[in-house]
């Protein structure tokens, strides 16, 4: 996927590269973007995981920075952005809920947590279209400003 991109890419392609037979893959994921969306649900969470939510809004700033900053989310952006717009429009995905969970844990308020969540996302996926005449980092700085007069940190 990291080669091709995600419409260009097929089960036998993905079975040649991981050494197995077909039929193995389809036992799991009856097409490619079923293995797709797992695949970026196990990478995204990662992330997350990885995350010290002791400053909720620097963990936060990081995790956009880790997920944008990862080659499958590179790579889908560049080729297949048309594969995020569902979890943009139209419903939420398993890093979301993962996501929520652990925000909410953190910030106590599912109110909060989604707010958390639909800024850093916005912040994710647009920041790269409001780069003139500032650059990431600053917009980033900004991200956490915002965050830390939300959650009061």
């Amino acid at each position: 996927m990291l080669a091709y991109g995600v419409r260009r890419t097929t089960l036998t392609d993905v079975a040649r590269r991981a050494g197995v037979s077909r039929m193995t893959l389809y036992r799991r994921w009856p097409d490619v973007r079923t293995l797709v969306a797992d695949l970026m649900t196990r990478e995204w969470v990662r992330v997350v995981a990885g995350l010290d939510m002791s400053d909720p809004a620097r963990a936060v700033v990081a995790g956009v920075r880790g997920l944008r900053a990862h080659p499958l989310w590179r790579k889908i952006v560049e080729a297949d952005p048309e594969l995020l717009m569902p979890y943009v429009l139209d419903r939420r995905g398993a890093t979301h809920e993962a996501v929520l969970e652990v925000l909410e844990r953190t910030v106590g308020d599912p109110r909060k947590a989604r707010a958390v969540l639909l800024v850093a996302q916005s912040f994710l996926l647009s920041a790269p279209t409001m780069l003139d005449p500032v650059t990431l980092d600053e917009l980033d700085a900004e991200l956490a400003t915002l965050l830390e007069a939300y959650l009061g940190s």
